[in-house]
Formats: C-alpha cells, structure tokens, sequence
C-alpha cells in the first residue's frame, strides 16, 4: 500500500518550493515521483499544433516522493504515515495525531 495516494494535501520537505502545500494530481510509483498543484512550476516553449496554440506555457513537474510529506489532518503540519488494521481493512494513520488519513 503507497503511504501518498492521489487526491492527499501534502507538505514539501526540500527544494525550492519548500513549506508549500498542494493537492496530489498523480503518483507515479516507477519512478517514485508525484505531481502536485500549483507545486514544482515550469515553463515549456509549445509548438503550435492543430488543437494547440504556441507560447510559453507553465505546468507542474514531478517531485520525488522523498521529498513530500502528507499534512496531518488535524493541523496541517508534516507527518510520516503508519498503518493499522481497522475491522478488515488497513488504513493509513498520522504518526503526529494518531488520526486516520483514509476517510
């Protein structure tokens, strides 16, 4: 089970976007990336293509995995993520608050 799933808020720990907070867009457990919203801004130079316009456009590129932390629930701050059998099913918890992430 991934500790950082789509739709998480997580915090980054490192780089130039450190302290920021953003929604994950995609994992990509291969290369143990994530896109995050509105975190890790680039600009591409576009192409102009049938559907497409030409420009400078600017989109978020993946951030290392290492480098996130999902935010605790209840204050928002960094945490690890641990887990814990609830009934049959695991879920993940805040290592800070001991609060469940999973729903």
């Amino acid at each position: 089970m991934q500790k950082i799933r789509k739709g998480d808020k997580v915090v980054v720990l490192a780089g130039k976007d450190k302290g920021r907070s953003g929604e994950v867009v995609q994992v990509m457990p291969k290369d143990d990336q994530a896109l995050v919203r509105g975190i890790n801004l680039v600009k591409r130079h576009q192409r102009q293509t049938q559907n497409q316009e030409a420009g400078i456009i600017t989109k978020e590129a993946p951030i290392h995995l290492s480098n996130l932390a999902i935010a605790d629930p209840k204050d928002g701050k960094p945490t690890r993520v641990g887990f814990k059998i609830e009934g049959d099913k695991k879920v993940r918890v805040a290592k800070r608050s001991g609060v469940s992430i999973d729903g």
